[in-house]
């Protein structure tokens, strides 16, 4: 095999497969991939079998078996990578963090290993094609990797999906409110744009027949959230209880006149993620209007998000300042052609790779950061862009900073997508260290200043590249993030499924 020919081009792309694997590059980008497509378990799995096969076959084999490499003189030039490993040479480091990546997020998502096996095996190969190794040191390295995964699944036993499907997170304590029996005293609005293209069916039909005395209001091009519920109220049958078909933007527009006006919310999952709705156990309209009929809700703890001048808008899930809000205009750019997940990746790298640090006051001590995110209660993973919040009334807002400074993008990229842990891991490799470039704390109110930046800012999927109202006397721009607990009354049944 060493001496066999091949074409420049073929050689060159086995250089390129096996240098992409250094330092373990091109497994921390296949994990980003796999939190980008939801599949943060297969990514957390396979990155910790990565670490700990890297530890035994680099720390342990090289030093028990070791060996002398290949003679390169027996390797065509075209074939031989840049720079020549000088370690020793069993087992094959690159093979065993391939294989073990891949092993691990298989035993999580079975799809996902499918679909990285063929990489996996081609790292292997291409430490045999540039000369890199033997072929024994290949097998060991696959053995090792392929040993520690199991081994850890051992250690660490992945659930089973019935177990996934039937855990029900805890949310906030049960209230009584208005039961809506026939729908009499609600004012609902139905946004039609809320999560189109996603096959739903039309939710007023549903309504109609279960709720057939409340008054459905269709969103039309230039309504205005504040205006119609005016409306309702100044008419002669005003409503108890106003409600809302949409997303979380609708949602969250909604909330905020709920609680000017001191009434119950009554909401209807329409959008694409419908995070709120989800932690609320509002998996579909006649879940919600289960719970309307018989007046189950909950008090739930929301956020002022206040700017330097202006009134208060609701939080009811996230508020992040820095890179987020241009990823999600970057994501909406291609997602009608490409879907939300292709087109989050796109965004991730383009903008990753083309933003620039921002310098901001958080809470009066000056930082440099790519982002913040604050959540209203805590949320899971512990990474700067988390996606589950597990309770509606923990009465703190969960807060993730991640900094930038003279850290390296990289350290930057894993932290973003896999958290505080694995940028720790990260931080081990010699071309990543440094300190911590994750922050996670919790707390009741948060302050932003920045003066020579606009962080732009995004909150409940809405987003924007420039943060509005006025500034401080010093010409800083404001932001403040004030938790209210159980500021919001909403329907939500006793139990989910129920």
């Amino acid at each position: 095999m060493n001496a066999r020919r091949t074409g420049q081009g073929v050689d060159r792309f086995w250089r390129l497969v096996s240098s992409t694997a250094n330092h373990g590059k091109l497994w921390f980008a296949a994990a980003a991939v796999l939190m980008l497509l939801g599949k943060p378990r297969a990514a957390a799995r396979g990155l910790a079998s990565l670490g700990v096969a890297s530890l035994v076959a680099n720390l342990i084999g090289k030093r028990l078996i070791g060996g002398e490499r290949p003679a390169l003189t027996s390797i065509p030039i075209s074939r031989r990578l840049q720079r020549t490993p000088t370690s020793p040479s069993f087992p094959s480091g690159h093979t065993a963090s391939a294989v073990a990546f891949a092993t691990g997020a298989a035993l999580e998502s079975p799809a996902s290993g499918a679909a990285l096996a063929p990489l996996a095996a081609g790292v292997a190969y291409s430490r045999l094609h540039t000369g890199a190794h033997w072929f024994s040191d290949v097998a060991g390295g696959a053995a090792i990797g392929a040993g520690v995964a199991l081994a850890l699944k051992a250690a660490v036993p992945v659930p089973k999906p019935s177990a996934l499907l039937n855990e029900a997170p805890p949310t906030a304590e049960t209230i009584e409110l208005p039961a809506l029996v026939d729908g009499d005293g609600a004012f609902i609005v139905v946004n039609p744009g809320s999560g189109r293209g996603l096959g739903r069916p039309d939710p007023r039909p549903v309504i109609a027949k279960r709720l057939p005395k409340a008054v459905v209001h269709e969103l039309s091009s230039g309504d205005d959230f504040a205006q119609l519920v005016d409306d309702a109220l100044a008419s002669p049958h005003p409503p108890r209880v106003i409600g809302i078909h949409g997303g979380d933007g609708s949602v969250g527009a909604m909330a905020t006149i709920a609680r000017k006006h001191d009434l119950p919310l009554l909401v209807f999952p329409g959008g694409t993620f419908n995070h709120f709705a989800k932690a609320a156990m509002l998996d579909s309209v006649d879940v919600a209007i289960d719970a309307a009929q018989k007046g189950e809700g909950r008090a739930v703890d929301v956020a002022d998000l206040r700017f330097a001048t202006g009134d208060p808008i609701t939080v009811l899930n996230t508020v992040s300042v820095g890179i987020y809000p241009s990823f999600v205009e970057e994501r909406e750019k291609h997602e009608k052609r490409l879907g939300k997940p292709i087109a989050a990746l796109i965004a991730a790298v383009r903008v990753l790779r083309g933003s620039s640090p921002l310098r901001v006051e958080i809470e009066g001590g000056r930082r440099t950061i790519w982002s913040v995110f604050v959540g209203v209660g805590r949320y899971y993973p512990v990474t700067a862009a988390p996606i589950e919040r597990r309770r509606l009334d923990d009465g703190v807002l969960d807060v993730r900073v991640l900094f930038a400074g003279g850290k390296p993008k990289t350290r930057g990229a894993v932290a973003l997508a896999l958290g505080g842990r694995m940028d720790a891991l990260a931080a081990r490799l010699p071309f990543l260290q440094g300190p911590p470039v994750l922050d996670a704390f919790t707390g009741t109110g948060l302050t932003i200043r920045s003066r020579a930046d606009d962080p732009g800012y995004a909150h409940d999927g809405e987003a924007s590249t420039e943060t509005p109202g006025g500034t401080d006397d010093d010409g800083a721009k404001r932001l403040n993030v004030t938790l209210v607990p159980g500021g919001l009354r909403v329907y939500s049944p006793a139990q989910r499924g129920k």
